[in-house]
């Protein structure tokens, strides 16, 4: 049995199963990744248009999405420059905005192997965004690192292209047209936290906790005043580990050593 596959997978039909090789994980990741690709460069394309306003070169917004790879924070960034902002100001209010993929990395190291390479875990954090979290997270057993890079690669690729082209040619597009495109977003992630939801009961209940809990922070007094940023840091904390309390994921290894133990017995 691959260390990628838990137990109940080893057992199933072989093509229901889990990648089990390198590159089958990159292909898959490639081709997860794709419609993560479509719906970046829809939403990066008006992020071409906004960093274009404030006088930045194709180059420029190319290294930025490159560096950055993150719609709220870019966004926040063009902000601070259009206001003639300092570079601590924007390092710090970045690093605010971003704060949630300290978590999201945290988390997914928890599905990686304990053997996995330091300097793996470090390009995997790097490339942590909302969409490339939803589809790691949710991988059975232990996550390939390959997986989460293959889809970091399409993904960011059309990331930078659509700011690019943003940059070049996208004022040509009407007001209409790009608000409608940064919709896309928001559908693409529905898309991928919808199918696991719809398997699993807990699932479906703390998505709609997550939404509620969201909306609540969003109207309530003094609650609505705290920074979108430290917003989600503190709903991923309180609802993940409730959820980790409630029902606690089984270690795949401990899983594997308890039937392998049943079938010595028996």
């Amino acid at each position: 049995m691959s260390k990628y596959e838990t137990p109940s997978q080893s057992a199933a039909p072989e093509e229901s199963r889990a990648p089990v090789s390198r590159g089958a994980w990159i292909r898959k990741g490639l081709r997860d990744g794709f419609p993560v690709c479509m719906g970046y460069f829809a939403v990066s394309f008006a992020l071409g248009i906004a960093a274009r306003n404030v006088g930045l070169s194709a180059v420029q917004a190319f290294f930025m999405s490159l560096g950055m790879v993150a719609s709220a924070g870019e966004f926040a960034a063009l902000t601070l420059i259009a206001a003639g902002a300092g570079v601590l100001e924007m390092i710090v209010t970045s690093l605010v905005v971003n704060l949630r993929y300290f978590l999201m990395s945290c988390s997914l190291t928890q599905k990686l192997d304990p053997k996995t390479p330091f300097w793996q875990k470090m390009i995997l954090a790097f490339f942590v965004t909302d969409e490339n979290f939803g589809l790691s997270s949710v991988v059975d057993g232990y996550l390939c690192p390959f997986y989460s890079y293959a889809i970091a690669v399409i993904s960011v690729s059309g990331w930078c292209a659509g700011t690019v082209l943003g940059v070049v040619i996208g004022n040509i597009l009407p007001d209409s047209v790009v608000a409608a495109l940064s919709v896309a977003l928001y559908g693409m992630f529905l898309a991928i936290i919808i199918p696991p939801a719809k398997k699993d009961r807990f699932l479906r209940g703390l998505v709609a906790a997550s939404m509620a809990a969201s909306g609540l922070f969003a109207v309530t007094p003094y609650l609505k005043e705290i920074s979108s940023g430290f917003r989600i840091i503190i709903l991923t904390l309180a609802l993940a580990g409730a959820a980790a309390l409630i029902k606690p994921v089984n270690d795949p290894d401990a899983d594997a050593e308890d039937i392998s133990k049943k079938e010595v017995e028996a």
